[in-house]
């Protein structure tokens, strides 16, 4: 979700009214993935490196996260959607943490529709948490190093319960993917919109979800692999 700051610029307003619209935008995009049958749908709210930016505008960030969650729990438990989070949360405002806990025991129990937040996430950080965890469990004979492969190891990621993207879509024109679940989406479709998140709305979203169906994913093989004969 990317555009924010520059949306409140366009307009001459402060960049915290860009974030509030983008709040106003996870609501209509949640709403648009459940109607649409998408299963699962990881939003990228707060990253590693999101803490460099001025202080005034992180705690901000963290206040409009405390409001999402105080106006949105009750919304996801009666359409049935279950919070995950992913990233190092431990390192978020007690306060934070503490609505997370709430909205994420409340909605345990739903397995239609999955609404992943990823906070203080970072790919780069995923994978060296995941790394360090893995080689403790090859010293406490957990694992066998010998056996190791990308299954294996898959499941020390902060995804190991959640299905790789099929598409990633990043709004805002930009052309990258800033440390957004590297290793996840390796085989992942790629959308990039010039649509800032705050006006990123339903049919920006089918208009991405129509381009992935015009996709021919391989995985590796030709096409004519894909394609029964006779």
């Amino acid at each position: 979700m990317d555009g924010n700051g520059r949306w409140a610029k366009q307009r001459g307003l402060p960049r915290i009214e860009g974030h509030r619209r983008g709040v106003e935008s996870v609501r209509t995009v949640l709403e648009a993935a459940r109607e649409m049958g998408i299963r699962y749908l990881t939003l990228y709210a707060f990253s590693v490196e999101n803490w460099k930016r001025p202080q005034e505008e992180v705690g901000a960030l963290m206040g409009l996260l405390e409001f999402f969650l105080k106006r949105e729990t009750a919304v996801l438990v009666r359409n049935r959607v279950r919070l995950r989070t992913i990233g190092r949360v431990c390192d978020l405002p007690d306060s934070v943490r503490q609505l997370l806990d709430r909205a994420i025991e409340a909605t345990s129990s739903f397995a239609d529709h999955t609404l992943v937040l990823a906070l203080n996430y970072g790919s780069r950080t995923e994978v060296i948490d995941a790394a360090r965890a893995y080689a403790a469990a090859v010293a406490a004979g957990k694992e066998k190093l010998n056996d190791s492969s990308w299954t294996t190891f898959s499941r020390y990621l902060s995804t190991a319960d959640l299905p790789d993207p099929d598409l990633v879509i990043r709004t805002s024109g930009e052309t990258r993917l800033s440390n957004f679940l590297l290793m996840q989406s390796a085989y992942a479709e790629f959308v990039f919109t010039p649509v800032l998140w705050p006006d990123f709305g339903k049919a920006d979203l089918a208009a991405a979800v129509a381009e992935y169906t015009r996709r021919e994913r391989r995985f590796g093989q030709t096409s004519d692999q894909l394609t029964p004969t006779g």
